[in-house]
């Protein structure tokens, strides 16, 4: 989930996905496997998938649910427990060659499952920085992430303390 995270907030200023490369970095980071073409219409394709996975994270547990429906009946996703390199098994629903923003989609669709049936969906939230509209992934156990990145966290404590200061 927090690949999917990070997919939706690299479209906010600036853009951090415009680069073959930045992808190349994701896809490593990540630990994607599977087919990666490395070319601009990989990039674009993955770069269209951000709105999509925006609205499934941002969504009410119904809408959530229907969104979940049909990324994986638009895929054709069929689950399988797979093992490879030093990952032990764990859930892939395409196949590896599925190009990326289909593994993407179908990836966080599956992820989205758990968070739906154990009515987890709190756990993400627009950030609370005004000129931000990240999304919070917040595996807290208090529940008390409010800003999407330390950046937008800092920005606002700065601000907090010059208020103060007046």
């Amino acid at each position: 989930m927090v690949a999917a995270v990070e997919l939706v907030n690299s479209a906010e200023e600036p853009d951090t996905m415009t680069e073959i490369a930045q992808l190349d970095e994701f896809f490593v980071r990540h630990v994607y496997t599977g087919a990666h073409a490395r070319d601009a219409g990989e990039l674009g394709a993955v770069r269209a998938l951000r709105p999509r996975l925006r609205r499934l994270l941002t969504s009410d547990r119904d809408e959530a649910v229907r969104l979940v429906n049909e990324i994986l009946a638009e895929h054709r996703a069929v689950p399988q427990l797979v093992r490879h390199g030093d990952i032990d098994y764990h859930i892939h629903a395409v196949q590896p060659d599925a190009p990326l923003d289909v593994r993407i989609a179908v990836e966080t669709a599956m992820a989205m499952i758990d968070f739906i049936r154990t009515d987890e969906l709190t756990r993400f939230s627009i950030c609370a920085d005004s000129s931000c509209a990240g999304i919070v992934f917040d595996t807290s156990r208090n529940r008390s992430r409010r800003y999407c990145s330390t950046t937008c966290g800092n920005r606002n404590a700065v601000a907090a303390y010059r208020a103060r200061r007046k």
